[in-house]
């Protein structure tokens, strides 16, 4: 279908075969990776000629990184790709789209200067509670609370950094939480000490989800803690550069959907990075789904070392029950890293104190400055980033590419 009836794959192969290159489309490798750039560019290029766009279900993704991303669906696809949502997470739970539900989520349902609730809206249609995630502040996450018990909400899911704040609010306040069966984690990963909180806050079991816009990919988490693929979703492959690498390596995840048959997206880097286990055993589970071993979130959240590394997660550092309610680390140069953090009264320069040693004893020599804030920003759609890498793009490639020390006056235009 690629190759005779999308523009953009059409275009290619074409041009490959008119040059006298006889390689096989039927053969996945000889794809060429789809960068994001050339979906922004004319994403009308990847719909079928079958397809009238001006009748199918348009979405765009965050745009986080930058410009937006354009997606349009049929409707007999959407209703695929919802149907496996209710076979890989709701129903391993317990749950059915018969059930009531919050979610915290980054459409602007009340103004941001609204200082008094309701800032959420009753959904009626899909028995669910949309409840903003730009008003999370100590004395508005008791109203968030009562909410969800006041509307009988079954179970919540949100971006993870939402559901962080609220839970930690509700332990060091007492609050009694909801009656619900579990929580469901979306848009960014989770760390070991949220899932502590948020299970202890909320008292029911935790589940992890990972997938996107584009829907090319997607995994949840079973009751055992293992991050299982949905294989009918998407084909997987973890790649540095243009190479694949071993399996339980971290590398970047490329993707080939196999629901969105009309705007096809084949061998597309998703842009965030991850580790395919090498386990093959059946799951305590019982499921015999491929696992993650890690998602490592966005590409763009890698901090990068003068001796060559790459660095995805730095969740360590700030564990051991640091009197802080957030950070946020923040890369200018190879020598310099920033950290935005939200302090609990206790905070003390001892504790500034160790987070400066651990971020070195990970990353080396380099000067780190903490800047204590009331709230660290969020991206236009309510998503928090814990790294941010402020690092030119073109940069970041060329270092990637060398793997090794860079030249100092490179360093010093970065």
């Amino acid at each position: 279908r690629a190759v005779t009836q999308v523009p953009y794959y059409r275009e290619y192969w074409n041009e490959r075969h008119r040059t006298g290159d006889s390689t096989s489309w039927e053969e996945l490798q000889n794809w060429p990776i789809l960068e994001k750039d050339s979906l922004r560019e004319n994403p009308h290029r990847f719909l079928a000629d079958d397809c009238n766009y001006r009748r199918m279900y348009h979405e765009t993704t965050s745009g986080t990184s930058g410009k937006p991303i354009e997606i349009w669906w049929s409707r007999s696809k959407l209703q695929s790709w919802y149907a496996l949502y209710e076979a890989r997470i709701r129903s391993w739970y317990g749950l059915s789209r018969f059930d009531r539900w919050a979610i915290l989520g980054g459409q602007l349902v009340a103004p941001v200067s609204q200082q008094r609730p309701p800032y959420w809206v009753w959904n009626a249609g899909l028995r669910q509670l949309y409840m903003s995630s730009y008003h999370l502040a100590p004395p508005s996450i008791p109203a968030y609370v009562e909410a969800m018990g006041r509307y009988r909400i079954d179970y919540v899911l949100g971006y993870t950094s939402s559901l962080f704040t609220i839970a930690q609010e509700m332990l060091a306040s007492g609050i009694r939480p909801p009656t619900l069966k579990v929580v469901i984690t979306n848009a960014e990963p989770i760390d070991a000490h949220q899932r502590e909180v948020i299970e202890a806050a909320f008292a029911c079991p935790v589940c992890e989800t990972y997938g996107m816009c584009e829907a090319v990919v997607a995994a949840t988490e079973c009751s055992f803690g293992r991050l299982h693929l949905w294989p009918s979703a998407g084909v997987v492959e973890v790649v540095q550069g243009q190479e694949a690498v071993p399996l339980g390596t971290t590398g970047d995840l490329v993707c080939t959907g196999l629901v969105n048959t009309d705007f096809v997206l084949i061998r597309y880097r998703v842009g965030d990075r991850g580790a395919l286990s090498s386990d093959k055993s059946l799951c305590e589970c019982g499921r015999n789904l491929p696992t993650f071993v890690r998602i490592e979130g966005r590409c763009d959240d890698v901090l990068y070392t003068r001796d060559g590394r790459q660095i995805g997660r730095l969740d360590p550092v700030f564990k051991a029950n640091l009197p802080i309610r957030e950070v946020q680390i923040i890369q200018e140069t190879l020598d310099r890293i920033r950290v935005l953090y939200v302090p609990t009264a206790d905070f003390s320069d001892v504790d500034a104190q160790t987070i400066t040693r651990r971020l070195q004893e990970r990353m080396g020599p380099v000067q780190v400055t903490l800047e204590a804030t009331e709230s660290i920003p969020r991206s236009a759609n309510g998503k928090f980033r814990a790294v941010v890498c402020h690092l030119p793009h073109d940069f970041r490639q060329q270092f990637e590419r060398q793997s090794s020390r860079i030249p100092t006056n490179d360093i010093a235009r970065s």
